[in-house]
């Protein structure tokens, strides 16, 4: 389980990285970078690897806590960790939006509800079919 984290975070982390240093370079072509905005990237990156890598890894796949208490964490935490990476983006760009956190979150709240529904419907589908392939 543990090499299977350490690889989930660190290829979240090198595409959140190439992701970003793409829209940069699309929408800041000419603007000079200063060295600590790069340990910025490297933090937006490292937020996003653990948040997609790890933490939804082992909160759906590993924990046996109930759907209401995954959703809650999920949707808490990504909140979080976007608006941690907003910060470390830029600060005025998180001044602006953190007042709207409370509806962020209940749209985080509702979204991660519908997605676990079709996760679950295609994960019980998914046991139906293994288990009629076992039958036959």
């Amino acid at each position: 389980m543990a090499n299977q984290l350490k690889q989930a975070f660190f290829q979240v982390f090198t595409l959140t990285s190439l992701w970003v240093t793409l829209l940069l370079t699309v929408f800041f072509r000419d603007q000079p970078v200063e060295m600590l905005y790069l340990w910025r990237l490297a933090g937006i990156a490292a937020i996003a690897a653990v948040l997609f890598g790890v933490m939804y890894n082992v909160l759906w796949n590993h924990f046996t806590l109930k759907p209401l208490w995954n959703i809650l964490i999920g949707s808490i935490f990504s909140i979080a960790g976007g608006m941690g990476m907003v910060w470390l983006f830029s600060v005025e760009m998180f001044d602006s939006i953190s007042a709207w956190w409370p509806g962020m979150l209940l749209l985080s709240v509702i979204l991660h509800t519908v997605a676990f529904y079709f996760y679950a419907r295609a994960n019980s589908r998914k046991s139906a079919e293994e288990l009629n392939k076992i039958l036959k």
